[in-house]
């Protein structure tokens, strides 16, 4: 008795353990479900350029080194030489895309359709047909990447909802359907690797990472969670990576659609202010625990932050409750914000907290993250720093617009010292020392003794040409 009752607890054990490793067995039902709603785009433009990237384009277009988009299209080489210019002719290209609406509103990628002359959608037709129809482009967002088209058909369409990205969780099944490479309605599935990634191709960069195998031509197709919800666009994968691809997270994506949708201008907040990140040197040096926020090297003048009274220098901490990790966490905050609207920001200054309201602006496209006289007094050696300085001129002052009581000139820089680690160079103007105003050698070398070398770094805010930043020096304790 005891062994058959041994018997049938290890049969027991085995039956279970299976099915917590085997996982969902096929996705044909989901696949059966949300394909019909997914469709193939085609542009066509008058080019003059040749080669191999005619039938996807040039694979490179706007991304990093390394990055590339599934489609589009750039008339340069990969050397960035232009090409020579060929008779012109019509160039046809191919990606992927997917009904929102049951009365054609289709998503799909900016650089789908950039430039394009004509757009064609091919759609299942409802009786295992194919059908095609031509496509009008109602709006497109090049920031972020997205763009919605719409077409016209006699019968209600098949179509797909957004669900929240912001609720994945890594590890989680998703399922792609797209164009690679002209083969239509791929299904492919995988796990969600990452959120949050920024591969440096937008201001915005706010991707969610796959390893579903996605490839050109599947530039707009939607990444699906179990429940068939679009949870990403398909945008980019890298170049020599096999298994790392990108998307467009839902959340975002649903708010820009619907603003194009609803013929409202896609419009996003903005502060007036060049940010940098904090680093766990310049975290130290100003007296912060860890290295969060976003550091403001220069307030734009007349812009919404210098209204507020915000100065530069100040790490921005929070935005209304929300803690800010980087300078990119704090670029999607403010620019999820309405123009007009009244945001508080939580700031560290001279080692404490401070709460400013800012009335936010506008941000336009355009608008980027970033970025032999009379000496008054000799020439001063900053051995510490490993640089020499001397007060600024009245000429130089009023020429580099400097304010009163602060400036002091580096007139060299020592090879192997915490100066030349941090890339300053001669003729560089430094204004502040941990945010207090330095005019003279006697306030620097304090503000050295007394912060600087307890901290084990010191934090400086420098003028180059018509550029202020800060550079963080490490000092040996």
């Amino acid at each position: 008795m005891k062994r058959l009752f041994s018997c049938v607890f290890a049969f027991l054990v085995l039956c279970l353990a299976g099915n917590l490793w085997a996982g969902p067995a096929d996705f044909s039902a989901l696949a059966e479900k949300c394909g019909p709603a997914v469709v193939n785009i085609g542009t066509e433009r008058k080019t003059s350029s040749v080669g191999p990237e005619d039938f996807f384009g040039e694979m490179f277009r706007n991304l990093p080194p390394g990055f590339e988009r599934f489609f589009g299209f750039e008339g340069q080489d990969r050397q960035g030489q232009r090409r020579r210019r060929a008779p012109q002719r019509s160039q046809k290209s191919l990606g992927s895309g997917f009904l929102i609406s049951a009365d054609g509103y289709i998503v799909t990628n900016n650089h789908v359709v950039a430039d394009a002359d004509s757009i064609t959608v091919t759609l299942d037709n409802g009786k295992g047909r194919e059908e095609t129809r031509k496509a009008e482009l109602i709006g497109a967002d090049e920031e972020t990447d997205l763009a919605l088209l719409k077409i016209t058909s006699s019968r209600t369409l098949p179509y797909l909802e957004f669900g929240n990205s912001d609720a994945l969780k890594v590890g989680e099944w998703l399922l792609a359907i797209g164009n690679p490479f002209g083969l239509d309605h791929t299904v492919t599935a995988g796990i969600l690797s990452a959120k949050g990634r920024d591969i440096k191709s937008g201001p915005f960069d706010n991707f969610l990472q796959t390893d579903a195998s996605i490839n050109p031509g599947n530039s707009g197709g939607p990444l699906l969670n179990m429940e068939g919800r679009v949870v990403g666009i398909n945008t980019a994968i890298i170049a020599s990576g096999q298994g790392i691809g990108f998307a467009i997270p839902s959340t975002m994506a649903a708010r820009i659609i619907d603003d194009i949708r609803q013929g409202r201008k896609v419009s996003r907040g903005w502060l007036g202010v060049q940010i940098q990140e904090v680093d766990e040197d310049m975290a130290k040096a100003l007296g912060l625990k860890e290295p969060k926020g976003a550091l403001v090297g220069q307030v734009m003048p007349g812009e919404p932050a210098q209204k507020a009274g915000m100065q530069d220098g100040d790490v921005i901490m929070s935005v209304d409750g929300k803690a800010i990790e980087d300078t990119s966490d704090l670029l999607r905050t403010i620019a999820g914000k309405a123009p007009g609207s009244t945001v508080t920001l939580l700031l560290w200054r001279n080692g404490q907290t401070h709460e400013v309201k800012v009335l936010l602006g506008e941000r336009s496209v355009s608008q980027q993250r970033t970025e032999g006289s009379n000496h008054q007094g000799g020439q001063s050696e900053i051995e510490q720093l490993g640089l020499s300085v001397r007060p600024i001129t009245g000429n130089e002052r009023r020429q580099h617009s400097v304010p009163a009581g602060e400036g002091l000139m580096i007139t060299s820089v020592e090879s192997g010292h915490a100066a030349q680690d941090a890339d300053l160079r001669a003729g560089d103007i430094i204004l502040q020392a941990n945010m207090q105003a330095v005019g003279d050698v006697a306030t620097l070398s304090k503000i050295i003794k007394e912060q600087g070398i307890p901290r084990g770094a010191l934090a400086l805010k420098i003028k180059r040409g018509g550029s202020t930043f800060f550079r963080t020096l490490q000092l040996k304790k």
